[in-house]
């Protein structure tokens, strides 16, 4: 037939960037952005662009492995595999109970739009509380403290007409990602380009002068992990010189006198000392932040892993509330989302709470006193949940589209925790870290090979832009979705799935597209509509103008209100405030980075991505390396408290003197001095899940770790 272009998007990481995929005989050529879309205009990244490799490597998974009883992994057909699996847990559930199964969304699982509902549907018709995702890895406290003290029905500010940015600790120019009201991280740099030649005012708050820092207006070098004490400077330079809205307070916010009494105890010649920032620096960045009318303050991931993650939100929180950086009535919701199910009217108002940590019928762990997020367990228990007897303890894992020796904390305590599973089951497509612990590895189709939606990038969307794509190529060997294998679990389980739509039919496994309609039952427009629309569009992105909400008037009978002095907010400033010390003998400071060329622990196996960087270097500053009698390219020995790692030291004037930066969940768990120069350490091993960690979400510290260097 010769080659055929199609279509299609991204799904390496969460931007599902625009493609065109050239395929032949089932086979996929090359990937190119899409000039022709209207929100991606061509852009890709990277990453992206190895999606052939990532389909035609050699070293890809085409059949499922089980380990025998002489330890060594034996390919099995798919249907054999999964139906051990099947029997394994009847066996465990028997013994132990339901809560003895757990099942871990990771990010590589994310890139499916039904894995998700699928992981967490299974979970829940078994019965087991043991449900987790890597959020509780990376931001946790930016789902609780949107629940917890408030939220507005109406949506945020939009960046297209933000006039003031914020961005603390988010590089999206690398890492594709922004909370709401951040920048779309499809051609972000451009998008913000555009947006200051319109009159934006650009303010960064980096330990490291990322590619995003080079584009502010003010740039603040924050130490890692005082992020708190710069927000509580710029809060209190705010509250003070009246430029918050007063009227919004008024009509919509408690607890503001509570959180004024707590950011004076951060003048800012206080706080600027404390965050390792100018004094002017800070009210400038004050000023312009207050001063502007759109426009939202947001945060990567670094600064939630960096300690103190839940105070850093809740005042990212006030920041935003106190300036009522939302939409308003008779607008257009900021983010209209095709494919999210509609909770409500889109009203301007606060929202009504949803039930957080400890609400009746929420499930707790046995350690640290935490408990659901939501719907999920916090991940940093689950090591200790598989390791300690009693009642609840896991003795089964399954793993999707994760990396739980790689990327979560305390390494060797979890490789210790894999190992003592009665079954751990990986889906992966190639032997990961992880894979090479399991006891069965299910090899699962890749993103052209199968049907998907937009589902995951939608929050990005200022339009009501969906799309349905085909499957473009033929899934190899003996592989299929990560849905399919869920599914087939629960049926021979003799389990009842269950999705917004009702039950899932158990008879006979559904299609994708019957499947995501049962998903997402109540969005604004089915993916079977959008299916049959794209297909008369030719594959191309539909964008739904005509169903897109616009903000309704205040409801006098709901009348809700943000809740800025709920829960242990805002006393948790001043324990901030009386906690200085650092760790003795410890004078660096490791802090996590994007890697252009990974995803997380996703795109360690392509050649393309690892050609210029086989390693995970560890950037110090040039005077910093002199003053440690350390040259570029020596390999170092990185201690904490907990453990140690090796890398190869990299001079970079862009980071602060007593830092050191390094990619998280970046490189093989076996990386040791004698081969770090070829797949590179992980920092998580120098971190711990007991220790420090954040009391309310459990998060451990993954950044702004205390650490020592030295010549290997």
């Amino acid at each position: 037939m010769g080659v055929q272009t199609h279509k299609s998007f991204c799904r390496f990481c969460h931007a599902n960037c625009a493609m065109l995929v050239d395929v032949e005989d089932g086979k996929v050529l090359s990937v190119r952005g899409d000039p022709d879309d209207p929100e991606y205009g061509g852009y890709t990244c990277k990453k992206g662009r190895e999606l052939p490799d990532s389909h035609n490597s050699q070293d890809r998974l085409h059949h499922s492995l089980v380990r025998d009883a002489n330890g060594d992994m034996q390919e099995t057909p798919m249907p054999d595999a999964l139906a051990h699996v099947s029997d394994e847990f009847k066996r465990i559930i028997d013994k132990y109970g339901p809560d003895s199964i757990a099942l871990f969304m990771g990010s590589g699982g994310y890139q499916n739009s039904a894995a998700m509902m699928a992981t967490m549907s299974l979970a829940q018709a078994i019965g087991t509380k043991h449900f987790f995702t890597s959020v509780t890895l990376d931001q946790p406290a930016k789902v609780f403290t949107t629940e917890r003290y408030g939220k507005w029905s109406g949506g945020v500010n939009n960046f297209s007409e933000a006039d003031v940015a914020l961005f603390i600790g988010n590089n999206p120019i690398v890492s594709h990602y922004a909370p709401v009201g951040g920048v779309p991280p499809f051609s972000p740099s451009k998008r913000i380009r555009d947006r200051k030649k319109d009159g934006l005012k650009l303010i960064v708050a980096d330990p490291r002068l990322a590619e995003v820092g080079q584009l502010a207006d003010i740039y603040l070098p924050v130490k890692p992990g005082e992020d708190p004490a710069l927000l509580a400077g710029m809060l209190n330079v705010i509250i003070n010189e009246e430029l918050y809205d007063r009227n919004f307070v008024a009509a919509h916010v408690d607890g503001f006198e509570e959180l004024s009494e707590a950011v004076q105890a951060f003048p800012p010649e206080v706080a600027a000392e404390r965050a390792g920032v100018e004094k002017d620096q800070l009210v400038a960045a004050a000023r312009m932040f207050g001063g502007g009318s759109k426009g939202c303050a947001v945060t990567g991931t670094g600064p939630e892993m960096a300690g103190n993650g839940t105070l850093t939100e809740y005042l990212v929180t006030c920041l935003n509330t106190i300036c009522a950086r939302f939409r308003q009535e008779g607008q257009k919701v900021g983010v209209p989302g095709v494919f999210t199910v509609q909770q409500g009217e889109k009203r301007a108002q606060v929202a009504p709470p949803a039930p957080m940590f400890g609400e009746e019928g929420m499930a707790k762990s046995r350690f640290r006193g935490l408990g659901q997020l939501l719907f999920e367990m916090p991940c940093n228990v689950m090591a200790d949940e598989i390791l300690t007897p009693g009642d609840g303890q896991i003795r089964a894992l399954i793993s999707v589209g994760g990396n739980p020796e790689v990327g979560f904390p305390n390494q060797l305590k979890m490789r210790k925790a894999l190992d003592d599973l009665e079954l751990f089951v990986q889906i992966d497509p190639w032997m990961s870290a992880s894979a090479r612990r399991a006891d069965v590895v299910l090899a699962p189709s890749q993103c052209l090979e199968r049907e998907d939606i937009t589902n995951l990038s939608e929050w990005w969307h200022e339009n009501a832009y969906a799309r349905y794509t085909e499957a473009l190529a033929e899934a190899p060997g003996d592989t299929i979705d990560e849905y399919e294998m869920l599914w087939t679990i629960g049926s021979k389980l003799g389990v009842q799935m269950q999705l917004p739509g009702g039950d899932v039919p158990m008879d006979k496994c559904p299609s994708k597209q019957d499947f995501l309609d049962l998903m997402v039952a109540g969005c604004l427009v089915p993916p079977s509509q959008v299916r049959a629309d794209a297909q008369k569009a030719g594959g191309a992105a539909v964008v739904y103008d005509d169903v897109h909400p616009v903000i309704e008037p205040f409801d006098e009978e709901q009348q809700h209100r943000f809740q800025l002095a709920a829960g242990d907010m805002p006393r948790e400033l001043a324990k901030y405030s009386d906690d200085q010390a650092r760790a003795a003998g410890f004078d660096f400071r490791m802090i996590s980075r994007r890697s252009k060329g990974r995803f997380n622990s996703i795109g360690q196996p392509l050649k393309n991505l690892g050609k210029k960087v086989t390693t995970n270097p560890a950037y110090i500053h040039p005077d910093d390396m002199a003053e440690q009698g350390i040259a570029e390219g020596d390999v170092i020995e990185i201690t904490s408290a907990h453990s140690s790692i090796h890398g190869v030291a990299k001079p970079s004037d862009r980071v602060r003197r007593g830092l050191i930066s390094m990619a998280h969940a970046f490189g093989d768990a076996d990386a040791g001095k004698h081969n770090v120069r070829e797949i590179g350490g992980s920092t998580n091993r120098l971190t711990s899940d007991e220790v420090d960690y954040d009391s309310i979400t459990g998060q451990a510290l993954q950044s702004a770790i205390p650490v020592k260097i030295a010549a290997a």
